[in-house]
């Protein structure tokens, strides 16, 4: 009985070396982006994270404030970015952030509603949904600074933003219509405006934080992804999932928060040079994301995945369906906060008039 007992145990053991040893294997490495510069010398440490792959245009920005911000600071700022979840999922990172453990985030527009819901009105279907519409928000000052304040009351400041273009769905059937959407499982952001949409579209969402989706889209746990055709092509969703219907509903976003706190103990001159940073590079970041959204789905195409398109009719139904979330959303997003420069009547309403949004 006890050699019984004893040989469980050892197979067990066996068992779990097995499950765990590979994931330790594959742990992300940060070799190809170490920074050509001592940091241990910087005055200032900001520990910042992201859950995606820096090959990712919207997601390299990280090392790019870092290397601009050490250049720019003489050497003062080390800006120590964590990619590939490092830290964890953005629902956990989040909370991270506001305590003050971590100093700074990149986190995806659909986790960032968690905790700021005003950050939900990017993901509002068919509002700013293409390059054009998200450079013009941006363009309007008065707006876009008070959209990158939605976090400002829990002690987390927005910057700017950079993204990782058009959400659409990559399936492991292929997705030409209403009906055949309806027989995915798509694993959808932990976003209230997410799950509000897909409920209104009539699917069937799964809500999970990005790390499990390889292993739940290998699985079939999921058989499909609420996402952008080059998130998908660079972290190989595609090799699973082989289609992708381009619906174009939303613009993929990172928003670059930062612990105020952390923030306001840096001297004036170097608050100053922080900011600017954010800013120049995520400008010239979002340059370079337009093309790199062309460039991934023809390498996608090329490697044989196939593409579709929904019926003008079918778009329209999506819409309009869609409006209700814009609705029922309203009031969240609407919401003034304290410390709020800028207090609109009607925030949502002035940017579906700049975006000439019609229901």
């Amino acid at each position: 009985m006890i050699r019984k007992s004893t040989l469980i145990a050892v197979l067990s053991i066996v068992l779990a070396l097995m499950l765990v040893l590979p994931a330790i294997a594959k742990k992300p490495s940060l070799d190809a982006w170490k920074p050509a510069f001592d940091p241990s010398g910087a005055k200032y440490k900001c520990i910042v994270s992201n859950v995606s792959h820096p090959v990712i245009k919207g997601v390299y920005a990280g090392f790019a404030f870092r290397d601009e911000l050490w250049k720019r600071t003489n050497g003062q700022i080390y800006f120590d970015y964590k990619p590939f979840s490092m830290l964890g999922g953005e629902v956990e990172v989040l909370n991270q952030l506001q305590m003050g453990v971590i100093q700074g985030m990149g986190c995806s527009s659909v986790a960032s509603t968690n905790m700021g819901p005003r950050f939900g009105m990017i993901n509002l279907p068919f509002l700013v949904n293409s390059f054009d519409k998200l450079d013009k928000f941006i363009a309007d000052k008065k707006l876009f600074n008070h959209y990158m304040m939605a976090m400002d009351h829990q002690g987390i400041m927005g910057l700017d933003i950079t993204g990782y273009g058009n959400y659409g769905w990559a399936t492991t059937i292929p997705v030409k219509n209403i009906a055949d959407a309806k027989k995915v499982k798509y694993r959808i952001a932990e976003a209230a405006v997410n799950q509000l949409l897909y409920r209104q579209w009539g699917f069937n969402p799964v809500v999970m934080p990005w790390p499990d989706v390889p292993v739940s889209l290998k699985q079939g746990v999921i058989t499909g992804l609420d996402h952008t055709p080059m998130v998908c092509n660079i972290t190989k969703k595609f090799e699973i999932a082989k289609n992708f219907t381009q619906i174009n509903y939303a613009q993929g976003l990172f928003i670059w928060l930062f612990n105020k706190a952390w923030f306001n103990k840096l001297p004036a001159d170097l608050q100053k040079t922080f900011v600017e940073v954010i800013h120049d590079v995520s400008a010239d970041i979002r340059k370079q994301t337009r093309v790199q959204e062309d460039e991934q789905i023809e390498k996608a195409k090329a490697s044989g995945i196939k593409f579709y398109k929904l019926s003008d009719a079918e778009m329209k139904t999506l819409q309009k369906q869609g409006n209700v979330v814009h609705e029922k959303y309203a009031g969240e997003i609407n919401k003034v906060n304290a410390g709020d420069k800028y207090r609109p009547k009607n925030f949502l309403k002035e940017v579906q008039e700049l975006m000439e949004y019609k229901p």
